[in-house]
């Protein structure tokens, strides 16, 4: 028997009280003062205005704001504590997260504090992002015409309430799975800085600045190769246009636009006019690399070779010969290219001309393999997410969440 299970046996063998949230806690929806631009303040020593963007990718805590408020629009608004917890019932609403600041919230966070006779902060984080807690509340809020995690929402969740000393255990356990992810996030990000690092070093034929042994054998021995124009390298090509009244939602090919490229389609062209097209106009070769020249300046992606067709001008491709420049290698190059993109429009354009007049270094079809080989390796280990350091966070993700789940299951006790 473990320490939690000896625990659960000497302190509550016929299970735990769950009670509704509001019972256990004070909360409250925020308020906005209006119009809020009129309380902006750049003085450093305004109140904390605690907004949705302040809130990073995966955190726990609250520790900075963008923005700060006058104090006459903190009076207006809610204003919350250090150890407090907001959750968001607007965007991604339901996620729960600890304030290590003063500040005040606008109305798109609910505030959550007076918990702690019943709950130690930790264990409650992990209580509310529990899959149970989530679901409940997820399906409270979309049960009206409009999805709406109202604080009445909130404060009719039953959660359990296990002795004080169950819920430092639990968080001794979950704390130490979150700290290893933690751990590999780190890594990643350092990981990803190394390739960036290597990847314009490599492509870019410069020398290696920092001296350490790994780059220098990275480097060793370059073949600087000659100095070609993209419009020297091949003819650049697009798809034939494809007019709106030409597409469904549904259908035979998927029709990519520069708003899904590289993603789902949400567009379909017919077989016929597929084959059509294809056997009359410019279509890729299988590995070619169609490159995005609206929007998203710039994004690579290798043709597949499956039936599709792409949005002319703003998806093209460069019909090169791989016995001059390897496919794999220029679209390792798109990603460190000086693109001169038009200004001007209701979006930014990369033009055939300026991409026809893009430089880049072409060495040896030898050293290209070369240096393809090395920054696959790292592409896999900071990119893929069925191998290397994104497939290992994503299973420490679910082993976490599978030992969350399990451990903050409760019997009820009889009342």
């Amino acid at each position: 028997m473990n320490k939690l299970e000896k625990l659960i046996e000497e302190l509550c063998p016929h299970g735990v009280e769950y009670k509704n949230f509001g019972e256990v806690a004070t909360i409250v929806r925020g308020g906005s003062p209006r119009p809020i631009q009129q309380f902006i303040t750049e003085d450093p020593n305004g109140v904390n205005w605690i907004k949705i963007g302040d809130v990073e990718k995966g955190s726990k805590y609250i520790t900075t704001t963008k923005e700060k408020i006058i104090k006459e629009g903190a009076s207006r608004s809610r204003f919350v504590r250090q150890g407090d917890f907001i959750l968001s019932n607007s965007m991604s609403f339901g996620r729960p997260y600890i304030l290590k600041i003063d500040g005040c919230i606008h109305d798109g966070w609910l505030a959550i504090s007076d918990f702690q006779k019943y709950f130690i902060p930790d264990f409650l984080y992990h209580l509310l992002g529990s899959n149970d807690i989530q679901s409940m509340m997820a399906q409270k809020a979309s049960s009206g015409t409009v999805s709406n995690l109202n604080a009445e929402i909130v404060k009719s969740i039953r959660l359990p309430v296990p002795p004080i000393p169950i819920q430092k255990e639990v968080t001794v356990i979950l704390d130490k799975f979150t700290e290893l992810e933690a751990e590999l996030e780190a890594e990643l990000e350092a990981r990803k800085k190394q390739y960036e690092h290597y990847r314009n070093a490599l492509l870019n034929f410069s020398e290696a600045v920092d001296g350490n042994n790994t780059s220098s054998t990275i480097l060793t021995d370059r073949q600087t190769g000659r100095r070609l124009t993209l419009g020297e390298i091949g003819k650049i090509c697009m798809c034939k246009r494809i007019f709106k009244e030409q597409t469904t939602t549904a259908g035979d090919i998927p029709f990519f636009k520069i708003g899904t490229f590289g993603k789902q389609p949400d567009a379909y062209i017919s077989q016929e006019v597929f084959d059509e097209y294809k056997r009359k106009y410019s279509y890729p070769k299988k590995g070619d690399i169609l490159l995005s020249a609206a929007g998203t300046i710039g994004r690579a992606v290798i043709f597949d070779g499956e039936p599709s067709y792409f949005q002319d001008s703003n998806i093209v491709w460069i019909d090169n010969d791989e016995t001059t420049v390897l496919n794999k290698y220029l679209y390792y190059f798109y990603s460190i290219a000086k693109w001169h993109t038009s200004e001007g429009g209701t979006i930014a354009r990369l033009y055939n001309d300026n991409i026809r007049k893009t430089e880049m270094q072409v060495p040896s079809l030898e050293e290209q393999e070369r240096i393809i080989a090395l920054l696959d390796k790292f592409d896999a280990l900071v990119n893929d997410i069925s191998e290397g350091l994104p497939a290992e966070i994503e299973a420490r993700q679910k082993q976490y969440e599978y030992y969350r789940d399990k451990l903050l299951t409760f019997k009820e006790k009889s009342a």
